[in-house]
């Protein structure tokens, strides 16, 4: 493993440390506390794993298939039930192999969410990221609605050495992203990275800009990959979810980005999120810094919430 991921993942074991306070010390005492596993077992750990914000949904499927595997592997000890566990929660949170082919294709991406998420600073992480792969990068700032957004996107678009499109403050976000997809057809770039508003006048108004958005790019650029992704809050926890929910509504939502994963206690989310709705965590955050967002991976944000240092070295 390169020195750059055993240093992320570093940071992420240490910013789950709450959330492994919250859930998986508690799983702990389970396979330790019980002598045999009966139903009392099984709800005790069902009732954790809802509490640890991991939902009804993912629960549900988690305990299946470990009563599932039990059974095939004729398990009578408790504590022999953790390596299954694991490997069950990381099953629920697999992303598909094509999950990140918009990042070999000439790409739109819409960065959706409410404020406040991180979507600003997700969409400079992305330019670094894409621009540091040799990709010419574009990012339209359609966030007119919001004080300063433009000038804060400036400075982030700066920072990765790439272009940007910006509006007049309060002008139509949709004429941004006209003009963005046009600029980035005719300087051939890779990827365009769409900024837009958290909140309109109200919910109505801001899920109708999105859908306006929408067609304007399946209108201007249909030879593009489409991309949308929805950053959301982890420390939010149940309310990421209902976010998610709302804007699956209004666009097809391709991918999530969770930010601000580091000192939460409710990192079970994650594996809500992708359960619950049936779409790919792509990106997760747990810092400030331009390094601190990078691709999800199941198997070591399980890891990490499991703390299995050893098995990383």
């Amino acid at each position: 493993m390169s020195e750059e991921k055993i240093g992320f993942f570093e940071r992420l074991k240490n910013g789950l440390t709450k959330t492994r306070n919250n859930i998986v010390n508690s799983i702990d005492s389970v396979f330790s506390g019980f002598k045999t596993i009966d139903d009392d077992f099984y709800e005790e750990l069902e009732e954790i794993l809802v509490m640890g914000d991991i939902g009804i949904k993912a629960t549900d499927q988690i305990i299946t298939e470990l009563k599932k595997e039990v059974k095939q592997r004729h398990i009578k000890e408790p504590a022999d039930c953790r390596s299954i566990l694991i490997n069950t929660i990381k099953e629920q949170m697999k992303v598909d192999q094509d999950a990140y082919a918009f990042e070999n294709k000439t790409s739109v991406i819409l960065i959706v969410g409410v404020n406040g998420v991180g979507k600003t600073t997700t969409i400079g992480k992305l330019a670094s990221i894409y621009k540091a792969q040799g990709k010419k990068v574009l990012i339209a700032a359609a966030d007119t609605f919001r004080a300063a957004a433009s000038e804060q996107l400036e400075e982030w678009a700066d920072r990765a050495g790439v272009d940007i499109i910006t509006g007049k403050e309060g002008s139509d976000p949709a004429s941004v992203i006209f003009d963005a997809v046009n600029a980035a057809k005719a300087r051939k770039t890779d990827v365009l990275l769409c900024d837009t508003a958290g909140r309109l006048h109200n919910k109505k108004n801001l899920m109708e800009e999105l859908k306006k958005i929408d067609r304007i790019i399946e209108r201007e650029f249909p030879d593009a990959y489409k991309e949308s992704l929805v950053v959301l809050d982890g420390a939010t926890g149940q309310n990421a979810l209902m976010q998610a929910r709302e804007f699956k509504d209004a666009t097809n939502i391709t991918g999530i980005v969770l930010t601000k994963m580091d000192g939460t206690a409710k990192g079970g989310i994650a594996v809500a999120i992708q359960s619950e709705l049936q779409v790919p965590v792509k990106y997760i955050g747990v810092g400030e810094k331009i390094n601190d967002l990078q691709k999800f991976d199941p198997d070591d944000f399980v890891d990490a919430l499991f703390d299995r240092s050893q098995e990383k070295e």
